[in-house]
């Protein structure tokens, strides 16, 4: 039986102890718990052993559970780490307290009119095909200067960058590289690093991990 508690236990652990190894403090280290195609059920142990902060990938799916969960257990900080459509941008901005796939310039547009219109303004990480794969979301390494400039323009709070690896390969050249991108734009925040390389990540600088497997088990 998967022991909800437990497993972030682990997670934590994990965190802390790559954190070590880099000469940084756990705290500052966000542990984002990926509760994709997890219902509600599932995810209330997870809130009960104190995790408050959460990714989905979907702005229809999030809409569809989280509102009665945060009326549950106020606190509750909610990241989209899924690709979003620009004319999903209103929903997302309403919903989301961060956004990680900032990937092209209609999608800043979109994003700076809803937060206009809202008042909102989550944070923003955009994303970068760090291993340029073409079936991946990202901008590409030689678009990332341009993209920056029109986030920045637009008056998008760009918190970092956010990139995955390639599946299979050895993600440590990745996450460092995606790490001197991030150094050379004046960027703190970094969204990298999932259940199978939080480690890895960590020590190279990961200031957001989104990991769903290792506190949730397999999904059915």
């Amino acid at each position: 039986m998967h022991d909800a508690a437990s497993a972030r236990r682990d997670v934590l652990a994990q965190i802390e102890k790559a954190a070590g190894i880099a000469g940084r403090l756990p705290a500052t280290v966000n542990l984002i718990a990926v509760s994709k195609m997890h219902d509600a059920d599932a995810i209330r142990p997870l809130i009960a052993a104190g995790q408050r902060v959460f990714g989905e990938n979907r702005v229809q799916e999030a809409q569809g559970k989280w509102p009665a969960l945060r009326d549950e257990t106020p606190g509750i900080e909610l990241h989209l780490v899924g690709q979003l459509q620009s004319n999903k941008a209103e929903d997302a901005v309403a919903l989301f307290d961060a956004i990680h796939s900032v990937d092209r310039p209609s999608l800043v547009a979109a994003l700076a009119r809803a937060m206009d219109r809202s008042g909102r303004r989550p944070d923003c990480f955009v994303q970068v095909n760090i291993g340029d794969e073409p079936q991946k979301g990202g901008c590409s390494i030689g678009d990332l200067p341009a993209l920056l400039a029109e986030a920045r323009s637009a008056t998008l709070p760009v918190a970092g960058l956010m990139a995955v690896p390639p599946l299979d390969v050895e993600p440590a050249p990745y996450f460092a590289l995606l790490a001197k991108l991030a150094r050379d734009h004046g960027l703190e925040g970094l969204s990298m690093g999932m259940s199978g390389d939080v480690e890895t990540a960590v020590t190279l600088g990961a200031t957001h991990v989104r990991v769903g497997t290792a506190l949730f088990g397999e999904r059915a």
